[in-house]
């Protein structure tokens, strides 16, 4: 059973993501020709994916952002 790595759930994993638990595209480090190569993978349950999901889509419609990333799934 593969556990869900959103802070401390104990619940099965039922999706992989692209998302790391901030919010955010991670770079796998690896020299990579596509997007599925490019970017490490994450594992949920589907109520903290559904979670994070939200974060990032209000991330993404806040027009006052505090923070100095160019979008909110940059590297």
């Amino acid at each position: 059973m593969v556990k869900c790595e959103f802070d401390d759930c104990d619940r099965k994993s039922t999706t992989v993501s692209r998302l790391s638990p901030e919010g955010y595209l991670v770079s796998s480090g690896k020299k990579a020709y596509s997007f599925r190569e490019a970017y490490r993978r994450f594992n949920y349950c589907d109520k903290c994916h559904k979670s994070l999901m939200g974060d990032v889509w209000n991330r993404v419609r806040n027009s006052g952002k505090d923070d100095d990333n160019v979008a909110p799934t940059s590297v």
